[in-house]
């Protein structure tokens, strides 16, 4: 685990340390390097009648800061597009390219692309979610690994890029299971700073307690995240 470098991806502010930050907490805990990149500036999440767009993307960008700073993540990299309003582009693409081609991550953990809603759960994925889903799987592959995709980045430094490791985010299809029972009080602690998106601290509290429990009955220890995990064997 010192070896891995891990960058978990999210459309908001908040989403990996809501789906995947117990197991950040835990791959950091054993020795590896953890970076984040958020794809947009989380500037529409709020029925404040007084807050502007501008005040609100500020205020996310520090929470996610501070929760990063709980968790030890390394480093994050925002780029900044407006919230709901992230689109599969090829721009997208490369700048999530770049971020890989920088960090060199052996591991990225991200949402499912494929998980449109969940009937159990009462749940619609966001469109931003599945937008950047959609597009970092397919900076991992092909884009990142083909050295005369984004001829630029190699002009400037940037290698091409094999990742080798991917982990889906899915609340209801996953194929692995991580124990995250050491570090589920790092994930509360981290989530607690995303203040402007938690009305009431207590039922998150327990909603995570009650969603990671169950999933830690599946290996038989108290908590849980899961995910579909892809090893990418390439050719």
């Amino acid at each position: 685990m010192r070896s891995k470098v891990i960058l978990a991806i999210g459309a908001h502010a908040d989403d990996t340390d809501f789906s995947a930050s117990g197991t950040v907490a835990k791959f950091i805990k054993d020795g590896a390097t953890a970076y984040y990149l958020i794809c947009t500036n989380g500037n529409k999440g709020s029925d404040d009648p007084k807050i502007t767009s501008e005040k609100l993307a500020q205020i996310r960008r520090n929470e996610q800061e501070n929760a990063a700073k709980v968790l030890g993540v390394k480093k994050i990299f925002f780029l900044d597009h407006n919230d709901g309003e992230l689109e599969v582009t090829l721009k997208l693409k490369e700048e999530i390219v770049r971020v890989i081609r920088q960090v060199k991550p052996t591991t990225v953990i991200t949402m499912d692309p494929t998980m449109r809603f969940s009937v159990g759960l009462g749940y619609i994925n966001h469109p931003d979610h599945l937008a950047m889903s959609e597009a970092a799987l397919s900076a991992i592959y092909p884009l990142a690994r083909d050295r005369l995709t984004f001829p630029d980045h190699e002009r400037e430094g940037l290698k091409p890029w094999k990742v080798g490791e991917v982990l889906l985010s899915n609340f209801d299809d996953a194929n692995c299971f991580v124990d995250i029972s050491q570090t589920f009080e790092i994930k509360l602690k981290a989530l607690k700073e995303h203040k402007s998106q938690i009305k009431d601290m207590q039922k998150m509290e327990d909603q995570m307690k009650k969603r990671c429990s169950q999933l830690g009955k599946k290996i038989k220890v108290k908590y849980a995240e899961s995910f579909r995990r892809l090893l990418i064997d390439f050719v």
